[in-house]
Order: structure tokens, then C-alpha cells, then sequence
């Protein structure tokens, strides 16, 4: 039989021992939520300022990354460059996919928008596949070399990527709410978002308001881009399209139109992610996620943060 202090000791570090992996799990779900807002913003700014769902968002994430992955590996830039490179690309991508395939389509029905963007969608993960074939591509992460910071007696390991995603998010959630609220530019923006009508007859372009949106939705989705190929380096056609899925329901989770709530409903999406992998199911991880969307909606239809908006009839 075990001795009582033994009893005690072995106690204390099962319990030690859970509570490192809880922090690890809690941590990755900081990071990969961390994702999702960065990803949601595009969505929920889009949807905030032109009432238009993006569903090619996704997308743009995935010819980040391969702008990203062709700078690194065959022009031989440093990842740090060929981030800007691809932020570059992806808002001039972003600009000209609001040019030729929603500007045409506004102040139409939302089926025409929701079909055509779906379309979009499909046309930019067939031209990937033309490109650069099926094959998935191993992406090297924006953090190679970096060591790993070790906390808790060495027990508690955070990876570079989680702690920089983290870090990022927060950057740029402050920095976006600090041009949306005290530039001209974000200004326009608000105005555009309340009355688009009212906000065109007091001189705003609201042309060039929705397509700076769009500029800085898909800049953002290639930051999110190379992040989450910086932890999980499987790269191909499709790599945007889920992501972009739980990007889309974070955004509604914590209020589609809301900047905070992108941010909130990211972060939470991921946390329950991670812990459905680690305590329920690796396969049913999805489902609980989006069950959890469902409940959310049905207590409170506008999402966490959302404002119910009284439309005149």
C-alpha cells in the first residue's frame, strides 16, 4: 500500500499535471481564436459598412499564404518581407474583387451577392489548383529559429507562434478601432455604415470607403494567413476555406458589424475548439463548435455584441 505523504505527493502533481495541460490548451485556444478575429474583421467590416457577405474571404487567406510561401522558398526573401508582399497582393486582390464582382452588384438582392461571392470563391481556389497543383505545400513558419518560452519550472511550453498571434491581435484590434474612430478616413467609414444615402449627400465617396474596407479585410486575411500556416504549415487550394467558415461564424457569434465582437466571438470560437479536441472529441470538435453558434443565436439572435437595428416599413 502507498503511504499517506505519498498519497498526498502523487495527488499533488496529477492535479500539477492538469492544470499545465489545461493552461496549454487554453493557450492554443487564445492563438488559433486569435486567428478567427483577425480573419472575422474582414467580414464584419465588410458586412458593417456595405451590408455585403464576402464569402471569398476565406480565400484570400489561402493566396496569402502561397504569395508568402513563393517569396520565401523560390525569391528567397525573409519571411518578414514576404509578409508585406503578400499583405501587398492580397489588398490589391480584395480591392479589385469589390471593383468587378460586388461594386456591379449593389443595391441588388442578397441572393445575387451570397452566389456571386460563392462563385468568387470557387474561382480563386481553381486558378490556386491550376497554379500550384492539389500537392500540399509545407509552409517554413514566420518564426523559425525562435526558441520557445518555458514557464512554470519548464513545465508550461508556449511556442513562439502562439504568443506573437496573440500579440498581433491585440496590435491590430487596438490600432483598427483607433482608425476607425479618430481618422477621416474611419470617419467616412461610421457614416458610410449608418446611412450610406445621408453619407453620400454630405460628400463622402462612398465608393472609395467600401473599397478601403475591403482593402484592409484582406490585408488582415493575409496576416492571418501566414499566422496559421506558422502553426499548422499544411498548405493548399482549400487551406482557406474552413477557416474561413469558423472566421464567418465568429464574426456572428459576437455580432457581425462589431469590431469588439469579432475580436470576443474569435476568441471564444477557438477556446472551444481546442477544448472539444482535448476533453470531448477530435471529430465532433466542428459540430460543438458550430452547436454552440446555434444556442448563442437562439438566446440572443444579434450575436454577443450585436445591436438590433428597427428598420422603417
Amino acid at each position: 500500500m502507498i503511504a499517506a505523504p505519498q498519497r498526498h505527493v502523487i495527488a499533488h502533481l496529477i492535479g500539477k499535471e492538469e492544470i499545465m495541460v489545461f493552461l496549454t490548451n487554453l493557450i492554443s485556444g487564445l492563438s488559433l481564436g486569435s486567428v478567427y478575429a483577425i480573419i472575422a474583421l474582414g467580414y464584419t467590416m465588410v458586412y458593417g459598412i456595405s451590408k455585403m457577405l464576402n464569402f471569398a474571404h476565406g480565400d484570400v487567406i489561402m493566396i496569402g499564404g502561397y504569395m508568402s510561401f513563393i517569396m520565401t522558398m523560390y525569391m528567397g526573401l525573409n519571411g518578414w518581407l514576404a509578409l508585406l508582399v503578400a499583405m501587398f497582393i492580397c489588398t490589391v486582390l480584395g480591392i479589385t474583387i469589390e471593383r468587378l464582382a460586388y461594386r456591379p452588384l449593389r443595391g441588388t438582392g442578397s441572393l445575387a451577392v451570397l452566389i456571386t461571392a460563392i462563385g468568387v470563391s470557387y474561382f480563386l481556389q481553381n486558378i490556386a489548383l491550376l497554379i500550384w497543383g492539389a500537392n500540399p505545400k509545407m509552409f517554413t513558419s514566420l518564426f523559425k529559429g525562435m526558441s520557445p518560452v518555458h514557464a512554470a519550472g519548464g513545465q508550461l511550453t508556449i511556442t513562439p507562434e502562439s504568443i506573437f498571434t496573440i500579440l498581433a491581435n491585440i496590435v491590430i484590434m487596438i490600432l483598427l478601432t483607433l482608425f476607425v474612430s479618430k481618422t477621416k478616413a474611419g470617419k467616412a467609414m461610421r457614416a458610410v455604415s449608418e446611412d450610406n444615402g445621408a453619407a453620400q449627400l454630405m460628400g463622402i465617396n462612398v465608393n472609395q470607403s467600401i473599397s478601403l474596407t475591403f482593402a484592409i479585410g484582406s490585408g488582415l486575411a493575409a496576416v492571418a494567413g501566414v499566422l496559421m500556416l506558422s502553426a499548422y504549415p499544411v498548405l493548399m487550394p482549400t487551406t482557406g476555406a474552413m477557416p474561413g467558415i469558423k472566421a464567418f461564424t465568429a464574426a456572428v457569434f459576437g455580432g457581425i458589424g462589431s469590431i469588439p465582437g469579432a475580436m470576443i466571438g474569435g476568441l471564444i470560437l477557438g477556446i472551444i475548439e481546442i477544448f472539444s479536441r482535448a476533453y470531448i472529441s477530435t471529430e465532433l470538435s466542428d459540430a460543438i463548435v458550430f452547436a454552440c453558434l446555434i444556442i448563442v443565436l437562439l438566446v440572443k439572435p444579434t450575436g454577443l455584441l450585436g445591436k438590433k437595428i428597427s428598420e422603417k416599413v
